[in-house]
């Protein structure tokens, strides 16, 4: 008889109940992760981020075995499925993309894209970035319907992170954006939409009685406190936190830890082995 890789076993009891029922009823679960930091090493340039080798094999052996899977990003849909690598494979036609934090959607069963209208404000403020952003090196990402400044690239990253926090976020109150910050990053976004609630709402559309969500970053507490929230109405849930030395906070708001998306992959396909 073979062995399975080791799954290994969550933090909290909350989380133990969680992958418990995930175990016991996979057919009823709902496994939803975030795009870089957690599928994808986080790279110096966005648009040279891939997911990790093992990530879109591991997430298709799990897909066959649960009832849904989807992947919930602060990048476009599009940009996601583009870098990530999810089309094509026939054992993910079940995917959903969410982009945007939620405001996106892209279903690998039918390659269909749901984008919202433009917003005023994002482009109000894609005119004043350039200006702003200049003097400290940072890099401007547009993401069409969002702008994210990336300060990694700046000669000194943290210091460009804090000097410009303030800034932004008045440029973001000014226009009706949200800034949402991150891993050396800081970005303005239409308001009303986050992970946690694109979360909630996928949970509800599937009807998992289950639900595991994994993230890196700042952007993914308000998903990790709807897995809370959820299990307070009979959703069991497990969070997992793809650790980075960045983000130590993240690990105190989750039920279990790995190292980054090698960890994450490697966790996905010790689970698959075990459903």
């Amino acid at each position: 008889m073979g062995t399975h890789p080791a799954l290994p076993a969550p933090a909290t009891e909350e989380g133990r109940a969680g992958l418990a029922a995930l175990l016991d009823r996979p057919e009823r679960a709902l496994i939803a992760l975030d795009f870089d930091g957690t599928l994808a090493p986080i790279v110096l340039d966005p648009e040279q981020a891939r997911a990790h080798p093992a990530a879109v094999p591991a997430l298709a052996a799990v897909a066959t075995r649960v009832a849904a899977v989807a992947v919930v990003t602060g990048r476009p849909a599009r940009a996601a499925v583009r870098l990530g690598g999810f089309a094509g494979h026939p054992e993910l036609a079940g995917l959903v993309v969410l982009g945007a934090y939620g405001a996106e959607r892209w279903d690998a069963a039918t390659g269909r894209l749901e984008t919202p209208p433009p917003h005023a404000g994002v482009a109000a403020a894609r005119g004043e970035l350039p200006e702003l952003v200049a003097p400290t090196g940072a890099a401007v990402e547009d993401k069409g319907n969002a702008l994210a400044v990336h300060t990694r690239r700046a000669p000194h990253p943290q210091e460009a992170f804090e000097q410009l926090r303030a800034p932004l976020a008045e440029l973001a109150a000014r226009h009706g954006l949200a800034l949402e910050p991150g891993r050396l990053v800081l970005e303005l976004r239409p308001p009303g939409m986050d992970k946690g609630t694109a979360l909630t709402a996928l949970v509800r559309e599937t009807g998992a009685a289950s639900v595991l969500y994994g993230g890196d970053d700042l952007g993914d507490l308000a998903a990790f406190d709807a897995v809370a929230r959820l299990r307070e109405s009979g959703v069991a849930g497990l969070r997992l936190c793809s650790g980075s030395p960045e983000v130590p906070r993240l690990a105190e708001a989750t039920d279990l830890t790995v190292e980054g998306p090698a960890g994450v992959a490697a966790f996905l396909t010790a689970l698959a082995a075990r459903l």
